[in-house]
């Protein structure tokens, strides 16, 4: 059995300005505050002696390496985002950043906002715009509909609203 992998694809490098600002509180968090209360636990189980039994030593390391590995992605990952901070010209489409309303085939809406894959977020309903959904709505107008297939499945929906400001029809 191999240990091989199949790269993932790479994710899209949008994100909103609200989606920056928690990446950097996160990462924040974790350099400033979470690493150096683990470093002092990993330096006072040290000095107790014998390592290889000792448990706040190994988990506190492998804490230290979760830490420096989410902290090393958080890095790149600012530094290659593309903060998308202004609405675009056309709102009567649908682009990122964008709240939209899906109304399905027995006429369920479902309310959306378009957002970068560091995001995702469904209890506040943000999906990705990488996924299925996202794909097929990006440059649509309101009542365009657009068709998402899913295997077997087949999924047909209606843009029945566009926002850029607001969320449209979501429980806060």
């Amino acid at each position: 059995m191999s240990r091989y992998r199949t790269p993932q694809p790479a994710s899209s490098p949008y994100i909103t300005p609200e989606g920056a600002i928690q990446l950097q509180e996160e990462l924040d968090q974790l350099w400033k505050v979470e690493r150096p209360q683990v470093t002092a636990v990993v330096h006072e189980a040290a000095k107790n002696g014998d390592r290889s039994e000792n448990g706040d030593y190994i988990y506190g390391k492998r804490r230290l390496r979760e830490i420096d590995r989410r902290v090393r992605y958080l890095r790149k990952r600012l530094k290659e985002c593309t903060v998308v901070d202004r609405m675009p010209d056309d709102q009567s489409r649908v682009f990122f950043g964008a709240w939209i309303t899906l109304e399905d085939e027995q006429g369920l809406e479902n309310t959306w906002r378009i957002v970068g894959p560091d995001e995702i977020d469904p209890q506040k309903y943000y999906i990705s715009i990488d996924s299925p959904v996202a794909r097929k709505a990006i440059g649509k107008h309101l009542d365009d509909e657009i068709e998402i297939n899913l295997g077997e499945n087949r999924k047909c929906y209606i843009i029945t609203a566009i926002s850029y400001s607001t969320p449209i029809n979501v429980d806060a």
